[in-house]
């Protein structure tokens, strides 16, 4: 069995994609004043609008802390606001603002450049046969995630 470090690794290998998928993504997104980690953001809050902190953290798989960050950078450029929940003052629940909801259709547009340019070549059975892999991968690694 290969060393998980060698160049011609699984490891390595999915190394490089997710460095490359990840340096394509921020070129395209930034173009449009989003970073990389904002469109899973937005993208809750375009199906539920008025979530907590912590249920942006949880969907996202990141911690707290994180999504404050993502927040305070999201409010900064104008895209979210933050209100204070009418029921407990200690909760603050997110929200999408006008030019939040105006950027989807150029943020989507530019996750369909992405995906049409990394799967370029590859028929429907190979995406399908990808996705399950991936899925599988996606799957163990939760796994691991939510046992800390």
């Amino acid at each position: 069995m290969d060393c998980p470090s060698a160049p011609n690794s699984l490891d390595h290998l999915l190394v490089q994609v997710c460095r490359l998928h990840y340096a394509r993504s921020h070129c395209l997104l930034e173009s449009i004043g989003v970073y990389r980690g904002q469109p899973p953001l937005l993208f809750i809050l375009e199906e539920q609008e008025g979530v907590t902190h912590s249920e942006l953290a949880s969907h996202l798989h990141v911690t707290p802390a994180t999504i404050t960050k993502m927040l305070q950078r999201m409010e900064k450029a104008g895209l979210v606001e933050r209100r204070p929940d009418t029921e407990d003052q200690r909760i603050s629940r997110v929200y999408l603002t006008d030019a939040g909801r105006a950027i989807l259709n150029d943020v989507k547009q530019a996750i369909a450049t992405i995906a049409a340019e990394t799967f370029a070549g590859f028929t429907e059975e190979e995406q399908q046969l990808l996705h399950h892999f991936l899925s599988r991968v996606r799957e163990n690694l939760l796994r691991i995630w939510e046992e800390k």
